[in-house]
């Protein structure tokens, strides 16, 4: 059964437990967080960009196994990430089996091929390129965890009625930013893979019709001898606009 208004794990602290709003009324409770001192707030801003700064993309894992329990909490993490109307419209489904990690690299590798011998086009292959990609997906199997984050497009109600979530790209990419950021300050490295099309994933995991896979997410180490491209991150003031 989907994360909808009928199922949602609870996860013992009450103020995390999921109700539905669909067509209740707006209720509302104080929020009084603790202001943070000014001095802090200006150690901890310069400490996370200094470490967010630190993180890449990695394509090459080891296979050494990686803490589960960091994997959920960066995984929960991402869940609090805001959504249209609150409406949470994801799954994330959390793939460390060694034999439907082979599947999915073997039918994502299937759709790479098609890629990469024509479907991108020239202008898209060649912006890759630098890159160093291709279509073997050695990522897929060699990460001990794979993060497939699925995109709920609609809730079913009770008598089987489809109910529209809404923002749903934006929620969901949302998330996956939130992830990518737990799992860096968690030690873990990760990239986002997004195959295409990307049907397989919801066949080979099961999923019920009403979810679209959204991206792929390996976690792990990097490997011993990983390498990463020779990128530059464009500057602050080439991408801050102040007003």
């Amino acid at each position: 059964m989907p994360d909808t208004e009928q199922s949602k794990p609870e996860t013992g602290h009450p103020e995390e437990r999921w109700t539905p709003i669909h067509g209740q009324p707006y209720r509302s409770i104080p929020y009084r967080p603790a202001r943070m001192p000014e001095a802090e707030s200006l150690s901890q801003a310069a400490e996370l960009k200094d470490r967010m700064r630190e993180r890449r993309t990695v394509r090459q894992f080891s296979p050494d196994p990686v803490p589960t329990q960091a994997v959920r909490d960066a995984i929960a993490c991402a869940a609090t990430a805001p959504s249209g109307a609150h409406q949470q419209p994801w799954t994330f489904a959390l793939v460390q089996d060694p034999e439907i990690r082979r599947r999915i690299r073997e039918a994502a590798e299937h759709e790479e091929r098609v890629s990469y011998d024509g479907r991108l086009g020239e202008e898209w292959l060649a912006a890759l390129r630098p890159l160093g990609t291709d279509e073997v997906k050695r990522h897929l199997t060699d990460a001990p965890a794979l993060i497939v984050v699925f995109q709920q497009r609609y809730w079913l109600g009770e008598d089987g009625t489809k109910h529209k979530h809404y923002y749903v790209d934006e929620s969901v990419g949302i998330a996956v930013g939130m992830l990518l950021s737990a799992l860096h300050l968690s030690g873990l490295a990760a990239l986002v893979h997004t195959p295409s099309p990307m049907r397989f994933l919801s066949q080979v995991l099961g999923r019920p019709e009403n979810e679209k896979a959204f991206a792929v997410v390996p976690v792990g180490y990097p490997a011993p001898d990983c390498q990463v491209p020779d990128l530059v991150r464009k500057a602050l003031d080439q991408v801050l606009v102040e007003v």
